[in-house]
């Protein structure tokens, strides 16, 4: 931990160093002394310590200095550290103005000069200001700090990134929190459009960062260490990370490559209560820090953010592309990148988008939501989730259902959670025609298709959670897939006698095995698999067994 400082500040060299000697000899061990030699160097000195996060303790000024006095100082000093003890030094002809600037200025001490001996006359005025404020003192946050606008999306883009990565991060909002004007102010970055700020624990900063810059400054693994594994698994949801954890404790060489965040759709959920053995449920996020955990114990790489952005074979050999232009190879590839959630074609919600539109990200946002009224669209679990982890904050959640109940897509113990939630409402037949707002979402529209009523209402917040799509064109002529894009596998690929002639082998496709051999799909991207947690878990490690049997026939 980062010892606070002491600041003095004379322009009179002797005296600087007498006063630098002397609380070095007796608090050098617990703070750190930072002296200066004029106002205007000390505050520069001051708003660097301020953008570094560095707590400051106490200020001990001159009141004769040119052109800033003591006074000056410490009043200017005050509003970058609100919490520091103020103490002036002065001569005799100057007590009236340091008696004047406690009462003025609220200084809180002064001291006569010369102070010897100072175990008389300096040491126990300044021990008991630095006591009393210990009293006081809380421990700065020592993580990730971002400075920005709720209603930006880069922010909910950077946030979302952050808090998906289990990256201990503080959000300061610049039109709630006056620290963030402050911290903002010290920067002296261009201009708005420059943020998000991100302030980093090593003193360092960043102004309107990729995702990937990010990563790169927090120690995330985008770049992987060997041109060749026996496994590259791409996609972190948990059938991919099941894959990564029986792989390598199976002794095979693998790689895990993930384009957002370990998790997947899954780890954005705020509850799971129905997965087995935790009887009191887990977020979506815990389920992924504690796999990802697994994994690297167990000696997986970990890829994030990183894309894979193309497949090739090659005999024996597969090779995938990654965004950056690199190549790595290997022998048995699993695919586990899941689905992505629909895009709702409604005018003005594309623009809106990051503003107060989200795809997911209830759990990223739901504490600016605070006593507001937000809309969830949706009737799944995911949608339930959200809703229930939403109304701890928000002061009204209304779920808006396309069909006539919650009951053909949501499990029973949610739906039994949000009767009885007194601020969830639930509204069936009902869809968003319309929704707008001046650079943030303001209303939103809907219709009910029974009676054709069109209401529009105030809202802070929309989360969608409709439907879901695999991106899976970067595979094109590649793997065979269905025609909404999931892969095909194992059984499927022998249903008709144009896809017999395309599988090469005399063997038939193992399970989970796609039309390339050596290539496997698991998860939600795979054509007709089962869309809950559980079952990507189990295709995962199944699929594991299948690599070794196929790493055995080579």
């Amino acid at each position: 931990m980062i010892k606070p400082a002491i600041i003095a500040v004379d322009d009179d060299p002797q005296v600087l160093q007498a006063v630098t000697r002397d609380l070095r000899h007796e608090y050098g061990d617990r703070y750190r002394i930072v002296r200066s030699n004029s106002g205007q160097g000390a505050l520069e000195t001051v708003q660097q310590l301020r953008l570094r996060n560095e707590p400051v303790a106490l200020f001990l000024a001159d009141q004769r200095m040119p052109q800033m006095t003591g006074v000056e100082f410490l009043e200017r000093a005050k509003e970058i550290y609100a919490d520091a003890k103020l103490a002036l030094l002065t001569a005799y002809a100057d007590t009236e103005a340091a008696i004047r600037a406690i009462n003025s200025v609220n200084i809180h001490y002064y001291l006569m000069k010369p102070w010897d001996p100072p175990a008389e006359r300096l040491y126990p005025a300044i021990a008991d200001l630095l006591d009393d404020w210990q009293a006081n003192y809380r421990p700065n946050f020592e993580g990730v700090r971002v400075v920005g606008y709720r209603w930006s999306p880069t922010s909910h883009q950077l946030k979302d990134f952050l808090a998906r990565n289990h990256v201990p991060y503080r959000w300061l909002d610049l039109e709630r929190d006056p620290e963030a004007r402050q911290l903002y102010d010290l920067a002296a970055i261009d201009s708005e459009v420059e943020l998000p700020l991100v302030l980093f624990p090593d003193r360092t900063q960043l102004a309107s960062p990729t995702t990937r810059e990010v990563a790169e400054r927090v120690g995330l693994k985008t770049q992987a260490d060997n041109p060749f594994y026996d496994l590259v698994i791409i996609g972190g949801g948990p059938a991919g990370l099941a894959a990564a954890v029986y792989g390598t404790s199976e002794g095979l060489r693998t790689v895990l490559i993930e384009r957002e965040a370990p998790g997947g759709q899954a780890g954005t959920s705020s509850r799971i209560e129905n997965y087995l053995g935790f009887p009191s449920g887990l977020s979506g996020g815990d389920l992924a820090r504690r796999a990802v955990a697994q994994a690297r114990k167990f000696g997986t790489e970990i890829l994030t953010p990183q894309q894979a952005t193309g497949l090739r074979a090659e005999d024996s050999y597969r090779f995938v592309t990654l965004a950056d232009g690199k190549e790595l190879s290997c022998h048995t590839v699993i695919i586990a990148i899941g689905v992505a959630y629909n895009k709702l074609k409604v005018p003005g919600l594309e623009e809106l988008t990051g503003a107060g539109v989200y795809y997911g990200a209830a759990m990223t946002e739901a504490l600016s939501c605070k006593g507001e009224d937000v809309f969830v669209i949706g009737a799944g679990n995911s949608a339930g989730q959200a809703a229930l982890y939403l109304s701890k904050y928000a002061g009204s959640v209304t779920i808006l259902v396309r069909g006539d109940s919650l009951q053909k897509s949501m499990s029973h113990y949610l739906i039994e959670q949000i009767a009885a939630m007194a601020n969830i409402a639930v509204e069936v037949h009902t869809q968003v025609k319309e929704v707008s707002g001046s650079q943030r979402l303001e209303t939103i529209t809907t219709v009910n298709s029974q009676t054709g009523e069109i209401k529009t209402r105030p809202a802070s917040a929309l989360f969608i959670f409709i439907g879901t799509r695999p991106r899976t064109e970067w595979l094109d002529g590649i793997v065979e897939r269905d025609k909404r894009g999931f892969i095909l596998t194992g059984a499927d690929l022998t249903y008709s006698e144009e896809l017999r002639r395309k599988w090469k082998l005399e063997r038939d496709p193992y399970l989970l095995e796609s039309s390339c051999p050596g290539v496997f799909a698991v998860g939600d991207v795979r054509h007709q698999s089962v869309k809950r947690v559980a079952s990507a878990v189990g295709e995962g490690s199944i699929a594991v067994q299948f690599v070794h049997q196929y790493l055995a026939s080579l």
